[in-house]
């Protein structure tokens, strides 16, 4: 093995590590109850930063960190809507991104608190849609950011959702990744992202994708969100 594909290697190796640790990350904020009924959003957030520094030391994260429930699932990233308590039978999603060693993660699940039918359902749609739209990109090699945003798109529509971001995913790698790629529509899963996603950043890496979903039942006004590395498989695949 080259330099390069030594050096490469040990990239997957430390994003797919990084996404680990998200995952383990978010499966002990379940084991601990931190997202529970009359909990305010900001309270969830900071129980799951000081768990992060609790767990693995860290407490930086490269992009804001998000805990929306209710009414402001529906709300775009950007969006800085008034602060939610949870209710008892509640819909919540967390977006967080955390730094690992200089690694970016970033990751997103959504939780229902209660039985509501409806927000149940819309939690169920989110991760067969993720699998849905990284089997279209495993399949289409020379698949580019806007292809991949209008298929999956379409493909929400056609399952009965509305896919509300102006995104579905974005390039994720070494922290601050921005800085080495801009932030360029090419860097993002969009209208307009017109070069094929699997291809070599301007430093001469390869390219490295997060996926997300974000379904909104409009009516109802509650919303749901999914997101995860879209090309490597933490399973060990891609």
């Amino acid at each position: 093995m080259g330099f390069e594909e030594a050096a490469e290697a040990r990239r997957v190796s430390a994003l797919r590590e990084a996404e680990a640790k998200a995952v383990a990350l978010f499966d002990e904020v379940i084991a601990r109850g931190i997202v529970v009924p009359g909990a305010s959003e900001s309270q969830v957030s900071d129980a799951v930063r000081d768990l992060a520094e609790e767990m693995f030391g860290t407490r930086r994260y490269w992009h804001k960190r998000l805990v929306r429930a209710g009414v402001n699932t529906l709300e775009p990233f950007a969006a800085d809507p008034p602060e939610r308590v949870l209710a008892a039978d509640d819909i919540c999603y967390l977006d967080f991104g955390p730094i690992f060693a200089e690694w970016e993660a970033d990751f997103g699940r959504t939780y229902v608190l209660g039985d509501d039918p409806a927000k149940l359902a819309l939690r169920d749609a989110l991760e067969p849609l993720w699998h849905e739209a990284r089997e279209r990109f495993d399949k289409h090699p020379d698949i580019t950011g806007a292809q991949l945003y209008d298929w999956t798109v379409a493909r929400a529509a056609a399952s009965g959702w509305e896919f509300s971001a102006p995104i579905a995913g974005h390039l994720v790698g070494e922290f601050p990744h921005k800085k080495i790629v801009g932030t360029g529509v090419d860097s993002y899963i969009t209208p307009g992202s017109d070069l094929p996603m699997r291809r070599l950043d301007p430093t001469g890496k390869q390219c490295h994708w997060i996926l997300e979903v974000h379904l909104v039942d409009r009516a109802r006004g509650i919303g749901g969100f999914f997101e995860q590395l879209l090309d490597l498989h933490v399973d060990g695949r891609g």
